[in-house]
Parts: C-alpha cells; sequence; structure tokens
C-alpha cells in the first residue's frame, strides 16, 4: 500500500508541474512586450529604464527569425568588429538577399559600406532600413551621420530631432544635437 501512494505523490507532482508550466503566464499589463508598447515606454522612460528599453528593442529587432540569417548577421557583425570590411558586406549582403524584409540587416551593411567609404550605397540601405522600420532611431541617427558627412548640418539637426523623439535618451543623439544646435539655430545674443 506504501509503494502505491509514493507512486501516486510522483504522478500527482508530475501532473501538477506538466500543467504549471503549460499554463500561459499573465504578463504585468505595465510591461511593454511588443514594439508598439515598447516604444511608447520609450518616448516616456528616465535614463535608466531607456537602456533595458533600448536592449529589449534591439534584441527584437534584431532577430530575423531564422536561425540561417540570424548567423549571416553574426558573422557580418563580427566581420565588421574585426575590421574585416569586405567581408562583413559580403556576410550582409548575402543577408539581404536571402531576407529583404529584415531590416537590421540592410542597417547592418549600410554601417558595413560607412565604414568602407562607400556612402552611396550606404544611404540607400539606410533608406531601405527606414522603409522596413521607420522607428530604427538607429538607422536615423546613421543618416544624421550621413548629412554630416556631406556638410549639410541642417538635414543632419533634423535627422538626429526625430531620432530623439523616438529615443529621448540616446547619448550620442544628445551629443550630435548638442553638437550642432549653434551651427543650426544661431547663437542667442
Amino acid at each position: 500500500m506504501v509503494a502505491k501512494f509514493s507512486n501516486l505523490k510522483a504522478i500527482v507532482a508530475a501532473t501538477s508541474l506538466t500543467v504549471l508550466f503549460s499554463v500561459p503566464l499573465q504578463a504585468r499589463a505595465e510591461d511593454p512586450v511588443d514594439e508598439a508598447g515598447l516604444l511608447a515606454a520609450l518616448a516616456q522612460a528616465d535614463p535608466g529604464e531607456a537602456i533595458g528599453l533600448d536592449r529589449s528593442l534591439q534584441a527584437l529587432w534584431g532577430s530575423s527569425g531564422s536561425p540561417a540569417m540570424d548567423l549571416l548577421l553574426k558573422r557580418g557583425k563580427d566581420a565588421l568588429e574585426r575590421g574585416e570590411t569586405r567581408m562583413a558586406i559580403e556576410h550582409l549582403t548575402a543577408l539581404t538577399d536571402h531576407a529583404p524584409g529584415f531590416a537590421t540587416g540592410w542597417y547592418e551593411r549600410a554601417r558595413a559600406y560607412f565604414t568602407a567609404g562607400l556612402f552611396g550605397p550606404a544611404v540607400a540601405d539606410l533608406e531601405r532600413t527606414l522603409m522596413l522600420n521607420p522607428n530604427d532611431y538607429n538607422a536615423i541617427f546613421a543618416l544624421g551621420a550621413m548629412f554630416e558627412q556631406f556638410n549639410d548640418p541642417q538635414n543632419a539637426y533634423e535627422a538626429y530631432q526625430r531620432a530623439q523623439a523616438i529615443h529621448p535618451h540616446h547619448e550620442a543623439i544628445t551629443s550630435a544635437l548638442d553638437r550642432l544646435k549653434t551651427t543650426v539655430e544661431g547663437r542667442e545674443l
């Protein structure tokens, strides 16, 4: 009889665990779980909260949904970090060829083109990125940097303002706006 009860306890415990892990957990109402929620929270966040929201958005945008495409992205980014720009462009071109709807692939290839001094292709890839994901504040910031490269501070400043409207606590955006403010707006008398 004791053996029957010990087996019964194991079965009840296993069943309880199965039920516990198969029931979806209720997300807290204040936790943004989708892109729109993350972006809305980012626009209202304090600087500390913005860091985590930025990471969440980058993780969301950085996942293609395909392990093979994610591997091409990783290889391209790794090659760019190692200074192997040509190799990065090759990996990222394969990515954009096979996953043309994946905005991050276009953004990363734009970075590689910019590093290689290929500004025309970099701008074209940034335009494609923003067509696919108009809220990618890093791509908007990069477009502002391109305008600065072309000695167009007015358009650069406007791009940085657009990026800051999405991510108010992005340090590079704030720094760029501070740098260009007197050039674009002039000095107060």
